[in-house]
């Protein structure tokens, strides 16, 4: 083989490495400080959520949701499904509850559950009551 033939594909392998280098695209990567605050909130809503959960798991609130025919599994996926904040207002309620001063709290933060339930169903996200007009929930 000559000089100039391998000083050719030398050239033009030295030209292709460079315009595929130009077509790799290059994120620009940044770091930051995370705001104490912040952390101390995504902390408290994870206990927020762990309360709430913890509520939802109990055998006497299942059997209260089962007796006003609600299925635990569909309230679960709802009480799941809550905003930051109406998970935090849950919470609260449930902190706030008396212990052993009756159910008066847990009846409360059921009320509470079956309004927001009620709600969904009223505007068709949900299909849980048979007594509520579907909406869009319910195809014809």
């Amino acid at each position: 083989m000559s000089k100039k033939h391998l000083s050719i594909k030398v050239i033009a392998s030295a030209v292709i490495i460079a315009f595929s280098a130009t077509v790799v695209p290059i994120v620009p990567v940044s770091a930051a400080l995370i705001n104490n605050d912040r952390v101390a909130q995504a902390q408290a809503l994870e206990g927020d959520r762990a309360i709430v959960n913890e509520f939802m798991s109990r055998a006497d609130v299942r059997t209260k949701f089962e007796s006003l025919g609600v299925n635990a599994n569909e309230a679960n996926l709802r009480v799941a499904a809550l905003s930051d904040d109406e998970v935090a207002k849950l919470a609260e309620q449930i902190k706030s509850a008396p212990a052993g001063q009756g159910v008066g709290g847990i009846i409360g933060a059921m009320v509470f559950i079956f309004v927001v339930l009620l709600i969904t169903d009223l505007l068709g996200f949900t299909s849980v009551f048979g007594f509520t007009n579907k909406g869009s929930a319910n195809p014809t």
